[in-house]
């Protein structure tokens, strides 16, 4: 069963109208926080564009982000597994 608004095109017009107001709300909200997105997605690009310009490994630079948002024991864990894995291979 969801739990959406039902329209109910029967109803009193000023019910329907809270309705779409709502509605049209929720949409505009969500449109704002897209542009939004999409803004900080641009100046996100511009950093590591400059950051690429003045000489620095965007690549390596994108894997130490995302290790910094993970948790110290599970990197860790995983670099202690990939050494065993490389040590095993001979590398």
């Amino acid at each position: 069963m969801s739990d959406a608004p039902v329209v109910d095109n029967n109803a009193a017009p000023d019910s329907y109208r809270v309705t779409a107001d709502e509605l049209r709300q929720f949409i505009e909200r969500f449109e704002r926080l897209e542009a939004e997105k999409k803004d900080l997605a641009d100046q996100q690009k511009e950093v590591m564009a400059e950051a690429k310009a003045r000489g620095y490994d965007t690549k390596v630079m994108r894997k130490v982000i995302a290790l910094r948002k993970r948790e110290p024991d599970d990197i860790a864990e995983e670099e202690a597994v990939l050494d065993m894995y490389k040590s095993a291979l001979g590398m």
